[in-house]
């Protein structure tokens, strides 16, 4: 089984900037892809930005395209998202997932595993 466990958030001012990071247990295939989402209260699970494990190729919200960076880590099995010119839109817990199959997807509900989320808040 794969767990996931999220790090990193944290308060910041607009324009700061943050980096997460999600360490995964065990191994992790090429056929993975790992993502980010991120819920703020009363909305719904947004997708932020997904990276294939095996190739490294990205997929990013149009939110953050420009703003935010995800990479990966093979060895230590873990995935980072770095946040630049953070703005107060961005406020939300913000999960790690992870799917097992190709390919790309933005949808939630196709993710098998998720970590247990981190808060990252900006204020104006």
């Amino acid at each position: 089984q794969v767990q996931l466990v999220e790090s990193g958030g944290g308060s910041v001012q607009a324009g700061d900037s943050l980096r997460l990071s999600c360490a995964a247990s065990g191994r992790t295939f090429s056929n993975y892809v790992m993502g980010w989402f991120r819920q703020a209260p009363g909305k719904e699970r947004e997708f932020v930005a997904a990276i294939s494990w095996g190739a490294g190729g990205t997929r990013y919200a149009n939110a953050v395209k420009g703003r935010f960076t995800i990479s990966r880590d093979k060895a230590k099995n873990t995935v980072y998202l770095a946040m630049n010119s953070l703005k107060p839109e961005d406020t939300a817990v913000y999960y790690c997932a992870a799917r097992r199959n190709y390919p790309f997807s933005v949808d939630a509900g196709e993710y098998d595993y998720w970590g247990q989320g981190t808060q990252v808040t900006v204020s104006s």
